[in-house]
């Protein structure tokens, strides 16, 4: 039987050759939000992988968006510029759909490489001020402003001319970061966010500023190109938060909204959550709410087996896998994976040729070429 995992996919204009996406995986690497060497290197080795969609890591929308300094960010020329070599570089060598992550920090920011510390920034190195939905800051991270509905209008533009740069990259895809505790996830979580205007409140009002951005977002994108959202499941706390049932709700806004998939990720958002992590720790938000909403899924959450992956396809949990970490440790995994499921080997770059297995059956006996 041929392997669903590696059976395509369509996305609005978009057919993807095979279920298996790279997630996006936050690097810290930039200068000032613009892509270096080691984004080349680390895209242009993924592109020629044989997933069936890349997607980069989150891209700020603007210079406050920014996690830590080494953030990547599409806010500037010389961003745009920066990952148009990235971009080109993997469109030459790759054959993989390249599409990219919008985010923003929100209070997740000003604050240093998670490997020095992840602590925030003083005074003597750039700091900046970080917005939420709030004015509580996450843990000991720098306390945020709460925008007011200026600061909000001046966001979702942000975003708007961030999608206008994405277009003119040539990128196929656009992500629309709302989980793991920035901005977009801190207006739906009820943990966080406690205005009192239309922004807070209700779950209606707690969704409707990310809603309108993504709204916004969605005009401005052509319209054969697909859109998706990074949205929550679950924010890990007993009592009083963002579980399955709201992420359910949101899911069939967005979908009415014109969004063509989402990622149901979790987490992030209260330093007090207890994420209870295993394997496909994640894959059952997904199922349900692709179950109830009949959107487009993809699901995430340690996945790191061939057998596993395709068995979350299979069975109908979700319509794509998101793979991260199985990734940095293994940027052939999906060559490994349709060697291990008997299915048409992906993508293989000429230079990389000698590497299929029915160029030596001396180490893959029965598969010599006929």
């Amino acid at each position: 039987m041929a392997s669903v995992l590696f059976s395509p996919i369509d996305l609005r204009g978009l057919t993807l050759p095979n279920r298996i996406a790279v997630s996006p995986m936050c690097q810290y690497s930039a200068a000032d939000g613009s892509a270096t060497d080691w984004h080349l290197a680390h895209l242009g080795q993924l592109s020629m992988s044989g997933a069936g969609l890349l997607i980069s890591e989150a891209i700020a929308v603007e210079r406050r968006g920014r996690i830590t300094h080494g953030c990547l960010g599409l806010y500037s020329d010389d961003n745009e510029d920066a990952l148009a070599r990235v971009i080109a570089f993997c469109n030459r060598h790759g054959q993989t759909p390249f599409g990219v992550q919008l985010a923003h920090s929100g209070r997740k920011g000003s604050v240093h490489h998670p490997w020095n510390g992840g602590k925030g920034l003083a005074p003597d190195e750039d700091p900046w001020e970080t917005i939420s939905s709030t004015t509580e800051g996450y843990d000991d991270w720098p306390a945020p402003k709460m925008a007011d509905a200026a600061e909000l209008a001046r966001l979702k533009d942000a975003f708007v001319q961030a999608t206008a740069r994405s277009d003119r990259l040539g990128v196929e895809l656009i992500e629309f970061h709302n989980a793991h505790g920035y901005l977009g996830n801190v207006f739906l979580s009820p943990l966080v966010n406690n205005r009192n205007d239309r922004y807070g409140g209700s779950f209606e009002n707690r969704i409707r500023f990310p809603l309108e951005t993504f709204e916004a977002m969605r005009k401005a994108w052509p319209a054969d190109k697909p859109m998706g959202v990074r949205i929550p499941g679950s924010d890990w706390v007993e009592d009083g938060g963002w579980n399955v049932e709201d992420a359910v709700k949101y899911a069939g806004a967005l979908k009415e909204a014109g969004a063509d998939y989402v990622v149901v990720s979790s987490g992030g958002v209260v330093p007090q959550q207890r994420i209870k992590v295993g394997p496909s720790y994640q894959v059952g938000f997904a199922a349900e709410v692709k179950a109830r909403t009949g959107i487009t899924t993809m699901a995430v959450g340690m996945i790191t087996e061939p057998k596993q992956a395709e068995e979350i396809i299979e069975s109908g949990k979700a319509d794509m896998v998101a793979l991260a970490r199985s990734f940095l440790y293994n940027p052939r995994w999906a060559w490994h994976a349709a060697e291990a499921l008997g299915a048409e080997t992906p993508y293989y770059p000429p230079q990389y040729l000698r590497a299929k297995p029915e160029t030596w059956p001396h180490v893959f006996p029965g598969r010599a070429r006929k």
